[in-house]
């Protein structure tokens, strides 16, 4: 059996670091099957992601060599087995478009996921939880006990271990040190207004200012609130014959559709992040 895998990586940008990585697969008999790289001038990082099929080297012998190859180079990177589908927790408040439209997308088969667990603090998507399988965790959350709650959502996540959270319309605010704990591995969506508008009911203010675009944006968690680096965003045209239903219908097909392909892609170990930016081998 030929064993298939994603090596993604960052380093210090110098000359051979692709014919290093080339001739360290052929080496050990792996077939590259796509491979990208981005030299980020700014900043002076070098990044790559590579695919490549192996059946001469077990998947430990590999990640072995791989530390001492990093050394010379400064290389940072993962190895993961494209067999293995990311395991997965999703976490939803009362608005259910996104949850719905991502376990739709699993089960049939376009998320690379293995969506483990839908934690909630309402009760109102254990029918939807069920209808796929996934078990549901009701946590409420009130100022007084959201240090409690987190804990018990931590614990989850760690049961099951979620290499990805996705906040899909989770109308929390994390803690500091929630946020530290899942860095690099928690998506946010919401809207993405111009101009920007706050609070409850944005689309009713958008339809108050006669926006012309409304949108969405998928991003990392941080403990800056929304202003995690950004995976995707998208935009639809509006006018003036709008109403708020309108906006809010299309807004909700927006977010869906960023989460979505934001979800994909990091499922797909496309999404390096560079800094408060990302890198995306599409």
């Amino acid at each position: 059996m030929i064993n298939a895998y994603i090596l993604t990586l960052s380093c210090p940008d110098r000359t051979g670091i692709v014919h290093a990585v080339s001739g360290f697969l052929l080496e050990r008999g792996g077939n590259i099957q796509e491979a990208a790289q981005y030299s980020d001038h700014d900043t002076g990082l070098f990044f790559m992601r590579v695919q490549f099929a192996c059946d001469q080297v077990s998947q430990d012998d590999l990640r072995s060599q791989l530390t001492g190859f990093s050394e010379s180079f400064q290389i940072s990177w993962h190895l993961h087995a494209t067999t293995q589908p990311m395991r997965t927790v999703i976490m939803v408040s009362k608005e259910g478009h996104c949850l719905n439209d991502l376990l739709f997308r699993w089960k049939s088969g376009l998320l690379p996921l293995d969506i483990r667990a839908i934690v909630s603090n309402h009760r109102d998507f254990y029918q939807l939880a069920a209808s796929y399988n996934v078990p549901f965790h009701h946590i409420s959350v009130t100022a007084a006990t959201k240090a409690q709650a987190e804990a018990k959502q931590y614990e989850i996540i760690q049961s099951e271990g979620a290499e990805l959270v996705v906040l899909a319309r989770y109308m929390q605010i994390l803690s500091d040190d929630l946020c530290r704990k899942l860095a690099g591995r928690a998506i946010n969506i919401h809207h993405s207004f111009l101009p920007s508008f706050k609070g409850a009911k944005p689309y009713h203010q958008a339809h108050e200012r006669g926006v012309k675009l409304i949108g969405a944006t998928a991003h990392y968690v941080t403990a800056d609130l929304d202003e995690g680096p950004i995976i995707e965003q998208d935009v639809a045209r509006v006018d003036h014959s709008k109403t708020v239903d309108d906006l809010t219908t299309q807004g909700r097909d927006t977010e869906s559709q960023v989460l979505a392909r934001a979800v994909k892609w990091h499922g797909e170990h496309r999404v390096l992040i560079n800094g408060h930016k990302t890198v995306i081998f599409k």
